[in-house]
């Protein structure tokens, strides 16, 4: 389950049971920070908050002010500047070079936030920081709300002189795991853990089963030559061809190969890519495949190797080329 699952389902348990709350989301950062735009953090009237905006060192006094939000009603912004070397700025002294602004807002508006990241997918979130409508919850498509949802990320814009946040409400990654085999097991386990929505496909029945992939979102049992008519990938979905079977995956690979994938990978070695692509008087498509399919990370067993294979295909979505951050020219984030 993901953060942001594990998230919700706090939110709506302490509704149910009647409990205030406050939720903080970073709406803007400035520079390196742990978190960007859209990380949220949910603060109990007692007890830990749930979730993550900095690598611990901000949590604490975020809580703080949702109390103090709690206590007064009224959603607020705050920002923390982790950018000093000493404790001149916030008393932090983190080194972290960057300052990150939060939206605290209390129960009301803590719910209406809940309400729209778990129904809005597609759409946009759109919340006044100033003026008369601030802490407004809207889900938008149209304007500057298509433009960020165009973008993908979330973003703080003046608009007529208040300052407005956008966060786009994005479906979760779709990843159809072609093959139920013994390996596919580790691959499935750790996208559903990252919130992916996850599709096992495979003509052999008997596989497919919720004790042997519990964290399935979906069985398909397609056949092959049609997979893709069958289960319609758009460009959030993720393809992997792992059935182990030379005549099976040369199948998937003629349903898929033309389809707008935001990836496609296949297992095994290249070589046996290469001649099924030959077999499909294809071979110039090898540029558009991802095979073998994972990282160069010396994986080794279905645990390292659905590493391998989930930190592709991240680093393929965000389009990052996944080697190590040290030789990275930039930095670490995109610029909000």
């Amino acid at each position: 389950m993901s953060e942001l699952s594990d998230l919700l389902d706090a939110a709506e348990a302490m509704a149910a049971r009647g409990e205030p709350m406050a939720l903080a989301t970073v709406v803007a950062t400035r520079g390196s920070t742990y978190r960007r735009a859209g990380a949220r953090l949910l603060i109990p009237a007692e007890g830990e908050p749930i979730g993550n905006i900095s690598a611990g060192c901000l949590e604490g006094d975020v809580a703080r002010v949702g109390r103090d939000v709690l206590a007064s009603g009224e959603p607020r912004t705050v920002e923390f500047d982790m950018s000093a070397d000493d404790d001149a700025v916030w008393g932090y002294g983190l080194g972290c070079n960057g300052a990150i602004e939060l939206f605290v807002e209390p129960t009301g508006g803590a719910l209406e936030s809940v309400a729209a990241l778990r129904s809005g997918q597609g759409s946009c979130l759109v919340i006044p920081l100033t003026g008369a409508d601030a802490g407004l919850h809207l889900l938008e498509t149209d304007g500057a709300a298509a433009a960020a949802l165009h973008a993908g990320t979330p973003r703080v814009e003046e608009v007529a002189g208040e300052r407005i946040y956008y966060e786009p409400l994005l479906p979760p990654l779709r990843l159809l795991v072609c093959g139920a085999g013994h390996d596919a097991i580790s691959l499935v386990r750790q996208a559903a853990e990252l919130g992916w929505r996850v599709v096992v496909v495979d003509v052999r029945k008997a596989l497919l089963m919720p004790e042997r992939f519990p964290g399935a979102s979906e069985f398909a049992d397609p056949d092959p030559e049609v997979a893709a008519q069958a289960l319609a990938p758009d460009e959030r979905t993720a393809v992997i061809l792992m059935s182990h079977n030379y005549l099976r995956d040369i199948a998937y690979l003629r349903s898929f190969l033309d389809e707008p994938l935001a990836y496609l990978g296949v297992l095994g070695p290249r070589g046996r890519t290469e001649q099924m692509l030959a077999q499909l008087e294809r071979s110039e498509a090898i540029d558009q495949l991802h095979a073998p399919a994972g990282l160069d990370i010396g994986a080794e067993g279905p645990e390292e190797v659905a590493h391998a294979i989930i930190s592709e295909i991240l680093a393929v979505t965000r389009s990052r080329a996944g080697g190590p951050l040290r030789e990275r020219g930039a930095p670490i984030h995109d610029p909000p």
